[in-house]
């Protein structure tokens, strides 16, 4: 019964507003996506694998600025709006982690950036955390820990070779003083995890969704893990695998980093997934939606059938060009070979696209 409210209530959405999918493509080599809205409807798309850089749009994502480098080195994700105060902040690592990590901080919407000091605190076991290559993060918007910046970020061990994998753990860094100062979390409850992506739920439970690449406790490392926080992201629990939500192509326990954000609409809480829909290889991108915190996922929409890699959404804000808009950042593949890296990808579309369950 539940599952059948959810449609019909899918169902309702007006089908008289024009539904809008568009794609463009606005990276043309590297790798590693982040995209955000900032408070004033800046759209900043953050990319790299040799330099971090960023490309911004002020017209909802119909047109898109010169590329703006911000930093060397690899995109260490976590791209965070400080609600408070409207800065953006970025994180940068030397090399493939573990590596030294940087931060730089935009005070006008993407427009230039700078070092942003910041000191990190390992975790309970001593262990430092790496940044690459995580989703965006947030701020917490409800309760004790309100004001609160959040961002996943992951323990590599020594390094990302297989013998490895054990070791391997998602985690979060926070900060209560405007990211100058970061705690990290405690592990998250399952190892063999990394590439994560935090929202806020509506009851101000954060609820952490991770990829994982080794299982030694005989859950499916196939699917997305699942796990709450009751304590603004201090420590993870009710660790859970999603029956709907697929962690890479499903002849592999690898897995990919995948998108994951969380909008109002209509007064219903809908959270929006994407990863890939594929056998044996990266494609077949795809978006999911559930109205239930993650429950059930009733819909589901292709984004691309060809090249999908590695993906990060972004909402829109209201009162600005971007207000009803959602948008995905993905790696795409060469049109001969959806195998091998072809740059970036953004594609723009409606709630009415979205929410409309005409398929």
């Amino acid at each position: 019964m539940k599952y059948l409210l959810i449609l019909l209530f899918f169902s309702t959405i007006s089908h008289s507003q024009e539904q809008i999918f568009e794609v463009q493509q606005i990276f043309n080599d590297e790798r590693f996506p982040n995209i955000l809205v900032a408070k004033n409807g800046n759209i900043i798309a953050t990319w790299g694998s040799t330099n971090l850089i960023c490309r911004i749009s002020d017209n909802g994502g119909e047109s898109w600025g010169p590329v703006i480098k911000i930093a060397e080195g690899i995109n260490g994700g976590g791209l965070i709006v400080d609600e408070n105060s409207g800065d953006i902040i970025s994180f940068v690592e030397d090399n493939h982690p573990p590596s030294k990590v940087l931060s730089y901080r935009s005070v006008d919407n993407g427009k230039t950036w700078k070092k942003n000091f910041i000191k990190i605190y390992p975790d309970q076991n001593g262990n430092m955390p790496s940044m690459h290559m995580n989703e965006h993060g947030i701020t917490i918007k409800k309760g004790k820990f309100k004001g609160r910046l959040i961002r996943p970020s992951r323990y590599y061990s020594a390094g990302n070779d297989k013998k490895y994998y054990p070791e391997h753990y998602s985690n979060a860094i926070y900060s209560d003083d405007g990211g100058k100062t970061w705690f990290t979390s405690n592990p998250f409850p399952a190892n063999g995890t990394g590439e994560g992506a935090i929202i806020e739920l509506g009851n101000g439970n954060l609820l952490y969704n991770s990829r994982r690449h080794f299982s030694n406790d005989g859950l499916n490392p196939r699917m997305r893990h699942i796990a709450i926080s009751k304590d603004g992201g201090e420590n993870w629990n009710n660790l859970s695998v999603s029956e709907f939500l697929p962690d890479g192509q499903k002849n592999s326990d690898y897995g990919l980093m995948a998108g994951l954000d969380i909008f109002n609409y209509r007064d219903e809480e809908i959270i929006v997934y994407t990863n890939i829909d594929s056998y044996d290889n990266r494609s077949n991108g795809m978006i999911w939606a559930s109205t239930d915190q993650g429950n059930t996922w009733p819909i589901k929409k292709k984004i691309d059938e060809f090249g999908f890699k590695y993906s990060s959404i972004a909402i829109g804000r209201k009162n600005t060009k971007t207000e009803g808009m959602i948008y995905i950042l993905y790696e795409t593949g060469k049109e001969k070979n959806i195998n091998e890296y072809g740059g970036g990808k953004i594609v723009r579309f409606n709630y009415t696209w979205l929410l409309n369950n005409d398929d």
